[in-house]
């Protein structure tokens, strides 16, 4: 038995990687991965996955160090995902479609010792990370061959490191309250904010998934979400704790609706998750009920589902459960609703009730707790909670505070999500208490953009404004006001924001004004920015 996946009351692991060693152990020839065509299982996953252990531990990454993942959806994506944790050290996913320099910072800012990427992206993103005064002491390259030969630290190529002369577990000791990932989400200053999640957090919610919404062998679950997104840590270790199969989602495939249906036809999925925009492109694309007969549980998350659309989701999947997930990625989800039945106008459905082992509770402005009835920002205590924000102890201490409740020890999580209870225990979404919004899926700060627009030589002020969209939930949209004598195009300033911005925090729409509006503070008037936002249609 692997150290540190030692079996709990239960007999789940400890670990989120002993749920791979479990399934090697007991069905090795099962296939655990298929992307593109090409399949892995779960006995070979393993395999990889302790290979690239040991070359991480050769190379003097130990138990604690974050390991940064800049890679496509791939089966080999999956297999640094275990083997960095088997090293003991914690995952840091980048995005992919963001720009070299997003990415470096935040490798830079948790101080990474290692990153395993492509051999195209390996020079550009060391480069920018040398500028940022810190690089890792190895990079493994993900490519046939060797990579490049001038990288500034010392480079692995990922198919050496596998054909070690040892592939067992290195069975570092790493136990559940142990850091297992770090999610960077958009920060209102301009700067992503790292999520610290430990083993524990991402089990409670794993074990709870496998309880109410089940998972079997023979299931096949969707991997639509990329890593850095947590979306993906349902799809992943769920799909390993029931002897699953995963099937990722190639990236040229995720956004067309009719590719989406093709793949859930063609993969026979039968556990779908990702968030609604996605399922609205499909249902889109499908011409009648019965279509996608392999489906058994469809679950969305991370924006609202508009209830005409869910209502046509039942209708084109009628024999497949329907569930609507709720939690921001400091929580994983902490609160569910079964879609049962419908309104028939467009009130939106709940985000439900808490999950399992999780406590969800409203506060008013007063202080006071909020009944049935009354709006109040939701709080969050359980097992389910981040441990902070990467090095931010003054961002942290601003959303785990004491508990309000008499008798709730421990720090709870302000989720600066506004809610109203209803009388059967479920609860419905209001709005964020801030700026912060939800545009497919994507967690985003509007402060983030504005300090993009901020750097821009042609401009004298940016604010960034959300518009309702049938689709997405918000879209975004720029209002800018040029300096003096400057010359500005909407196509500019996407232009300039997309060099610094993954591409979902571009704004759809960018309108040139001559001045914003303010109070009578100075501060810039955010109720009258609607009035001058353009309307973003579907």
């Amino acid at each position: 038995m692997v150290a540190g996946a030692f079996p709990r009351v239960g007999g789940l692991p400890y670990v989120l990687h002993g749920l791979l060693s479990e399934a090697a152990h007991t069905e090795p020839g099962r296939e655990a991965v298929r992307c593109a065509g090409q399949s892995i299982t779960y006995g070979e996953l393993d395999a990889a996955a302790n290979g690239l252990a040991r070359a991480l531990i050769g190379e003097d990454v130990r138990r604690g160090d974050r390991v940064a993942i800049l890679l496509p959806k791939s089966i080999e994506m999956v297999a640094s995902v275990y083997g960095v944790m088997k090293a003991g050290a914690a995952y840091v996913p980048l995005d992919s479609q963001a720009p070299v320099t997003r990415g470096a910072l935040v490798a830079a800012d948790c101080t990474v010792a290692a990153v395993i990427t492509t051999s195209r992206d390996a020079a550009s993103l060391l480069s920018e990370m040398d500028v940022r005064g810190h690089l890792p002491r190895v990079v493994v390259v993900v490519d046939e061959g060797g990579g490049p030969a001038d990288l500034p630290c010392r480079a692995l190529n990922y198919r050496q490191a596998l054909a070690g002369p040892d592939v067992t577990d290195p069975e570092v000791p790493v136990i559940e309250q142990d850091l297992a990932y770090i999610l960077y989400t958009s920060g209102s200053t301009g700067v992503p904010k790292g999520v610290t999640l430990t083993h524990r957090n991402a089990l409670t919610f794993v074990e709870w998934c496998a309880r109410s919404i089940g998972v079997r062998r023979e299931d096949r679950l969707s991997n639509h979400a990329p890593l850095h997104f947590d979306l993906s840590v349902f799809d992943v270790y769920l799909a390993a704790l029931g002897r699953a199969t995963l099937v990722l989602v190639p990236g040229v495939e995720a956004f067309f609706g009719s590719a989406l249906v093709e793949f859930i036809q063609r993969e026979g999925i039968t556990v779908w998750y990702s968030v609604p925009s996605a399922l609205m492109l499909a249902t889109r694309a499908l011409k009648e009920p019965g279509l996608l007969p392999s489906l058994r549980a469809v679950v969305f998350a991370g924006e609202v589902y508009p209830t005409s659309h869910l209502r046509e989701l039942r209708r084109l999947v009628p024999g497949a459960e329907l569930w609507n997930l709720y939690g921001p990625t400091e929580t994983n989800v902490v609160t569910y609703y079964r879609v049962e039945d419908l309104p028939d106008d467009d009130r939106t459905i709940p985000i439900g009730r808490a999950c399992e082992n999780t406590d969800v509770f409203a506060i008013q402005e007063d202080g006071t707790l909020a009944g049935v009835g009354e709006e109040g920002e939701l709080y969050v205590r359980g097992p389910t909670v981040m441990k902070g924000y990467w090095n931010r102890p003054e961002k942290t201490a601003e959303t785990l505070v004491p508990s309000p409740l008499n008798g709730a020890d421990g720090l709870v999580y302000r989720t600066g999500d506004l809610v109203r209870l209803r009388p059967d225990g479920n609860y419905d979404f209001l709005g964020r208490r801030d700026h912060q919004i939800k545009s497919r899926g994507y967690r985003i700060e509007l402060g983030e953009i504005e300090a993009a627009l901020s750097t821009h030589p042609a401009l004298a002020a940016g604010v960034a404004v959300a518009v309702p969209h049938p689709a997405w939930g918000n879209a975004i949209v720029a209002l800018v006001v040029p300096r003096d004598g400057q010359a500005i195009t909407s196509n500019d300033v996407k232009r300039h924001v997309a060099r610094l911005l993954p591409r979902y925090m571009v704004p759809e729409r960018v309108r040139v004004v001559s001045e914003l509006p303010r109070t009578s503070t100075g501060k810039v008037d955010r109720q009258k920015l609607g009035e001058l936002s353009v309307t973003v249609g579907t």
